[in-house]
């Protein structure tokens, strides 16, 4: 019975976690995309430059990390002669966390390049085209489990951005060539295809690891993997003379320069609570339901590109926006009855084990 007592408070404590980053997931989402984009319509143009923002705010890790490592120091007796270390993660683990890092760098790279040529509504319904791609690699590297309504969303989130290849460029923005808006198009899609390959593979690192995985670790994990694909971009930065560019471009933004600076640092905030919200989500569920969450709520990023920058909305979106809900719907349907199977299961373990005893 304690056992069962133990097991009950850590899927309570993961159930909190796992509220907290859907949390800055739905956060960094929504308000990733719309600061990226406000960048580029407000006089921003440089692509690596942005791909460098979606990562660099990973110092803002070292304050949970400290708070973590602080608490499991007062949790020690005193009597214990092991002192917690204040980095936990063994070699194999970081150099599997910085390869992960670079391919989420190149992955940044794809996804800015792509919103410097689209609607933030355009390119938010492209990206949901992700989920397809995390369940192909999800099943391939995880052998996850599909049930009747997880393929129903799954194949309704796809459908839905796919619908907008019907109508290809009849909201590409005034002056942008059929070429740059073809070619944000592809790129897009090529980021969501990989950041479909990198959710598995997170899962895929934290199954393989000899370590045992906790939150602390997961924060470990994400630190390194924003370090690498941080210094990836910054290279790339390096070599298109960015960092000279930017105040350059701080003078010329139309909000201000000191609003320039604020833009940078509110997309390396929104970024670093997505990146963060994903990862966690992956620890305390699966790389799936993550991804499913984030195609839920790209059309919630889609209205509001539509409500802020005026974008058009065409019945294309709409359908698209219908069917992404529709899925949403069908998968977290699923997991209640899911949910309430497994109870029902527990519950008669539990009266079994009592019968057995009387």
């Amino acid at each position: 019975m304690a056992d069962r007592r133990v097991e009950a408070q850590d899927r309570a404590l993961k159930r909190f976690l796992l509220i907290i980053n859907c949390l800055l997931l739905s956060i960094g989402t929504c308000g990733g995309p719309l600061v990226m984009r406000l960048y580029f319509l407000r006089g921003g143009h440089r692509v690596w430059l942005s791909s460098f923002l979606e990562t660099v705010g990973f110092p803002v890790m070292l304050i949970p990390l400290t708070v973590s490592y602080l608490r499991r120091r007062r949790r020690l007796s005193s009597g214990e002669p092991q002192k917690p270390k204040m980095i936990s993660m063994k070699l194999p683990l970081f150099i599997a966390s910085a390869f992960v890092g670079i391919l989420t760098g190149l992955d940044d790279y794809l996804y800015a390049y792509g919103v410097a040529r689209l609607p933030v509504s355009t390119s938010a319904l492209i990206i949901a085209t992700q989920l397809g791609f995390t369940a192909f690699f999800a099943l391939l590297l995880v052998r996850q489990k599909f049930t009747a309504y997880s393929v129903n969303a799954v194949v309704l989130l796809t459908v839905g951005a796919g619908v907008l290849a019907l109508h290809a460029s009849g909201d590409r923005p005034n002056g942008e060539s059929t070429k740059d808006y073809v070619s944000g198009f592809i790129t897009t899609l090529m980021a969501a295809a990989l950041y479909g390959f990198v959710l598995p593979l997170i899962e895929l690192v934290y199954k393989k690891t000899k370590q045992p995985i906790t939150y602390s670790l997961v924060m470990e994990i994400q630190f390194v993997m924003s370090l690498f694909a941080t210094l990836f971009c910054g290279v790339g930065m390096f070599i298109n003379n960015d960092f000279k560019a930017i105040p350059r471009e701080a003078r010329n933004f139309k909000h201000g320069e000191g609003n320039y600076y604020v833009v940078l640092v509110a997309s390396a905030i929104m970024w670093q609570a997505f990146f963060l919200g994903t990862i966690g989500v992956i620890f305390c569920s699966s790389s799936l339901l993550s991804g499913i969450l984030i195609a839920v709520f790209l059309p919630i990023t889609e209205v509001l590109a539509v409500i802020f920058y005026k974008e058009k909305f065409q019945a294309e979106k709409g359908v698209s926006l219908l069917l992404s809900v529709w899925g949403f719907v069908s998968y977290f349907y699923g997991e209640i009855k899911q949910a309430k199977k497994m109870k029902k299961m527990n519950s008669s373990s539990v009266e079994t084990e009592l019968s057995q005893y009387s």
